[in-house]
């Protein structure tokens, strides 16, 4: 098989939690992300998903060096990215782009979108200026803007166009991955659409990989390959998108499925929402970190972590009981998939005997 694109083994990001002002001395640690492993292939769209403050965005940003990794490694095609400065650090920026969450924020408002485009291919010397307002032009028609955009200034745009200006500018120097940092969270649902349809064009036309962070599993149904759920700074399981929705494997991916809205009202309530709130970073609890929120927890759950490991299926999960769990429910048909109907015969029979 060929190697995958990115490799991640090992992520962890810890930051120091410090008392005092003259003589500050530590008192904690936060772990942010702690101990994630995951690959993305060539053409692939990986979604990390889960609830705010698990660590997704922190991810995104160790991949791409934003921030430094307190342990683990990141290897871009077979090269350490952790390991590398100065000339190789900029040339593999170059193949890893980001684009970012607020449309708003991510621009500089007294930069025109010709600049604002055309800035990441001045840094990394490419063409001259000429050949970069050409190409400036080919970028916001691949985008679905026009030519005479280029000399306005953001304030000029709505959330949508912006998010536009965000993506051709991530494109303007022929990345080979691109982290999506929840593009579309901050835009109005049919805005959402627009650029979801428009990242899988762009993906289809030129080979990209994505990273696609989102805490919103309606959107991730349409544009990933493959999941990776996150809770509490580490990733609880991943898996091909079709069998994770169909047959979720851990608790914590059952109650992010259950929250997705569904117009059937058969379909409604058939799982209670997740209650308690998501334990501090800074003190997780001992064990499984979901075990203070899972409704099948037992003492096992309490004391020994489970471990990230393969299933029948084919997907990872990390949850003690994975393959004894009752059955999830619904697949995207409505009905009961046909892992979960053999699944809902053994545990009926087993309660039963």
């Amino acid at each position: 098989m060929s190697e995958p694109l990115l490799d991640v083994t090992g992520l962890a990001k810890h930051y120091p939690v410090r008392e005092g002002l003259i003589l500050a001395k530590q008192v904690g640690t936060v772990r942010a992300v702690d101990g994630v492993s995951f690959s993305v292939k060539r053409g692939e769209t990986l979604a990390l998903v889960g609830e705010s403050g698990c660590g997704k965005s922190t991810t995104a940003r160790l991949v791409l060096r934003l921030i430094e990794p307190s342990a683990g490694t990141i290897r871009f095609e077979g090269a350490d990215v952790t390991r590398i400065t100065g000339a190789a650090q900029r040339a593999m920026r170059r193949r890893m782009q980001i684009v970012f969450q607020d449309p708003y924020a991510s621009l500089n408002p007294r930069l025109t979108v010709a600049d604002t485009i055309a800035e990441p291919m001045a840094v990394h010397g490419i063409g001259d200026a000429a050949s970069r307002r050409k190409r400036v032009e080919e970028l916001l028609s691949l985008v679905g803007l026009r030519s005479f955009h280029a000399q306005r200034y953001p304030h000029e745009f709505s959330g949508g166009q912006r998010q536009r200006i965000g993506i051709a500018r991530a494109l303007s120097v022929q990345p080979d991955l691109v982290v999506c940092d929840e593009p579309v969270s901050a835009l109005d649902v049919s805005i959402q659409a627009q650029v979801v349809n428009l990242l899988k064009d762009l993906q289809r036309r030129f080979g990209l990989a994505y990273l696609f962070i989102a805490h919103d599993l309606a959107v991730v149904k349409h544009v990933a390959d493959r999941v990776a759920v996150m809770y509490l700074g580490q990733i609880v399981e991943i898996g091909n998108k079709a069998d994770l929705f169909a047959n979720p494997r851990h608790p914590y991916t059952r109650a992010l499925l259950a929250a997705i809205p569904h117009p059937d009202p058969q379909r409604r309530g058939q799982v209670k929402p997740l209650g308690g709130d998501v334990p501090s970073p800074m003190n997780p609890p001992p064990g499984c970190r979901f075990h203070t929120r899972c409704p099948f927890a037992q003492d096992r759950c309490r004391s020994e972590a489970p471990a990230l490991r393969p299933m029948a299926d084919g997907h990872e999960a990390a949850c003690h009981f994975a393959e004894t769990l009752p059955p999830a429910g619904l697949d995207f048909a409505g009905g009961l998939s046909e892992a979960a109907a053999r699944r809902l015969a053994l545990y009926a029979r087993a309660r039963a005997a």
